[in-house]
């Protein structure tokens, strides 16, 4: 195809010229083979969407969060009662007696309430595990809508409280996306850790624990080289905690997070900062979310993946 320029000619008129070639257009086969691609990769990508949003409205799912109580005392009465000294936002005024000591918990419902150890009714004491061990227990209240977890963070204990009804859960409006695009498909290198590498995470609450690290992601972009270190995910992948230039500019101001798949035997692998999601925090109030280490907030916009949440206004009084 040839283009045409404007050329002075002894000041008096204008010629248009050829002044050069433009590339041939791109080959038909090749623009049909590059559109059913984003159509494919578009596809997958709502697919991976939909699952997200799926397990945040799970009941059991972020957005069923009511409460996180430190526990301070060796006991604590439970329930939605102003005498308790843990207050659940919904349930009964006083499902019973939280008691913990060498880093051990029990609860003893009351008199006539109904709850269930992982959905097995109970009447007496029973002992409850955190998520530190083995075994966490779920203590059911509220005919199963609520649920009670003992989770540790950093040494230091909490009661996690959700329920079906949570007002996150039943009003969420729903996440906003960048519009999906391959050219956030990466190519990335590996770089192994030395064993028993660790990295100080901190969480939004200001603790900080060390995490151990398997390495580092290195990746280009523009010409400029980046890296974000790593930390083990599901199925022998990689889970990335990053900041970039978006965030708290159309992204959540905390960052996001990344699951990367587990490197080949060269190490490479491939980054899709399409699905690029906000943590817990940014829907409630009531997380623990780990936050990017020094090393992973990004002199880069990443304008792909999740955008801020925007959660819907209180209720009118009326």
């Amino acid at each position: 195809m040839t283009r045409w320029c404007l050329a002075p000619i002894l000041g008096l008129a204008v010629l248009l010229s050829a002044c050069g070639e433009t590339p041939e257009p791109e080959d038909p086969a090749a623009r049909a083979e590059a559109a059913r691609q984003d159509v494919v990769f578009s596809a997958q990508t709502r697919v991976w969407q939909d699952r997200r949003r799926a397990a945040l409205v799970a009941p059991d799912g972020w957005l069923s969060l009511i409460g996180l109580h430190r526990i301070e005392h060796k006991s604590h009465f439970i329930g939605s009662g102003p005498r308790s000294g843990i207050r659940l936002a919904m349930g009964p005024e006083a499902p019973g007696l939280l008691q913990s000591g060498s880093g051990q918990y029990w609860f003893t419902p009351e008199r006539g309430v109904v709850v269930t150890l992982d959905g097995v009714p109970v009447s007496g004491r029973v002992r409850l595990h955190s998520d530190a061990d083995d075994m966490p227990g779920t203590l059911g209240f509220d005919e199963d809508k609520g649920a009670l977890t003992i989770i540790e963070r950093g040494g230091v204990a909490f009661v996690r409280a959700r329920h079906v009804e949570a007002r996150s859960r039943t009003r969420f409006t729903g996440i906003e996306y960048w519009p999906t695009s391959r050219d956030w498909q990466i190519d990335a290198q590996f770089e192994p850790a030395a064993t028993g590498a660790t990295l100080p995470i901190a969480n939004i609450l200001g603790l900080v624990e060390d995490q151990p690290t398997p390495g580092t992601v290195a990746f280009e972009r523009d010409g400029t080289r980046y890296t974000l270190q790593a930390l083990a995910g599901e199925d022998e992948g990689l889970f990335l905690i990053f900041a970039d230039r978006t965030s708290g500019h159309g992204s959540y101001s905390a960052g996001r997070y990344l699951d990367a798949p587990a490197p080949g035997a060269d190490g490479r692998l491939q980054l899709d900062f399409n699905r690029a999601y906000n943590p817990p925090c940014a829907f409630t109030a009531f997380a623990t979310c780990p936050l990017p280490p020094a090393g992973n907030r990004l002199d880069l916009a990443v304008p792909a993946g999740e955008k801020a949440y925007r959660p819907p206004p209180p209720p009118t009084l009326t």
